[in-house]
């Protein structure tokens, strides 16, 4: 999923596109940015989805790394970042499913004429990406799930277990405001924070400037599809479960997390498992920013995992 949390500030700034646009899809457009067009017709695409729902790009540039070798693609998903300008109707929510948001890749694909594709995604993202890995479509050669939400209920199973280890007054002040419904009470959010410091960024997060002047997230999707915290889910999404499908998967995966993750280590080595074709890898000391707590380790592991399954 995706928390709306600041984090500390690193010293490198992202680097440029080398192209940049809209995209017409259903209910509006949707921005896009592409780094490595030299390898255009060359090599796959990588597609990279962000985690939310209603997040930004911003948390994936670390992607960009990979464009020596690879034409690099991330977007805002249709009524997020950048991509919230054009919405058709803002007060309109019936974009705002996993049908959708899925369906937006295609659409990118066709927009930009790519052929063969990798697709990527974290949290909310990974939730994409074994949707569209599910389709089997022509010219996908690999997708990497990035701590992924695969199913609600394992999910919720999961951080309620990892809520048990917190201290008994944050354990009580989530039972007690969850029940009441007062989600917003000061003394909820600060047993919120607590959960994150472990298990959002388990260590330092760093955003390397990503983050700088960016446009923000749609913290009423979040809320509508999901729920008032990580840990909780009562939106839309509430009772979604991908996990039946995984079997189907044709092409390489990469499943990868942190070992302190909200999307938990033993849930992801299980979902792995599911796949015919599968690589599983935990980030030591991680949460679930693995890419702010350990961007060199998680890259270099997507790179060795596209080296062997994807040229």
């Amino acid at each position: 999923m995706f928390a709306f949390i600041t984090l500390s500030q690193g010293v490198n700034a992202h680097e440029d596109p080398d192209q940049s646009g809209y995209i017409q899809v259903d209910g509006g457009k949707l921005w896009y940015r592409m780094n490595g067009m030299e390898h255009l017709g060359k090599k796959p695409a990588i597609i990279v989805m962000h985690g939310g729902p209603g997040g930004t790009h911003r948390g994936l540039m670390p992607y960009v790394e990979l464009a020596d070798t690879y034409p690099i693609i991330l977007y805002d998903q249709l009524g997020n970042g950048m991509s919230a300008k054009f919405v058709d109707d803002i007060n309109d929510q019936s974009t705002w499913t996993v049908e959708h948001f899925v369906k937006e890749i295609s659409q990118i694909r066709e927009a930009l004429n790519l052929d063969e594709v990798i697709i990527a995604g974290h949290s909310w993202g990974g939730t994409l990406s074994a949707e569209y890995a599910v389709k089997n479509e022509k010219g996908l050669k690999a997708a990497i799930f990035g701590s992924p939400l695969i199913s609600t209920p394992q999910w919720v199973a999961d951080n309620r277990e990892w809520i048990t280890m917190l201290p008994q007054k944050y354990q009580d002040a989530i039972n007690t405001h969850e029940a009441a419904g007062t989600f917003d009470d000061p003394e909820y959010r600060e047993a919120e924070d607590a959960f994150y410091d472990q298990h959002m960024c388990h260590g330092e997060c760093v955003d390397y400037g990503f983050r700088k002047d960016s446009k923000s997230g749609n913290r009423t999707m979040y809320r509508t599809m999901w729920g008032p915290s990580e840990f909780t889910a009562n939106g839309t999404l509430k009772y979604y479960d991908i996990s039946p499908k995984l079997h189907t998967v044709e092409v390489p995966v990469l499943m990868i997390c942190g070992e302190y993750d909200e999307a938990a280590p033993k849930s992801c080595k299980k979902f792995a498992d599911m796949v015919p074709i599968a690589e599983n890898v935990v980030v030591p000391n991680a949460g679930h920013a693995i890419l702010g707590e350990a961007k060199d380790m998680v890259i270099a592991t997507i790179r060795e995992f596209l080296n062997k399954h994807a040229n």
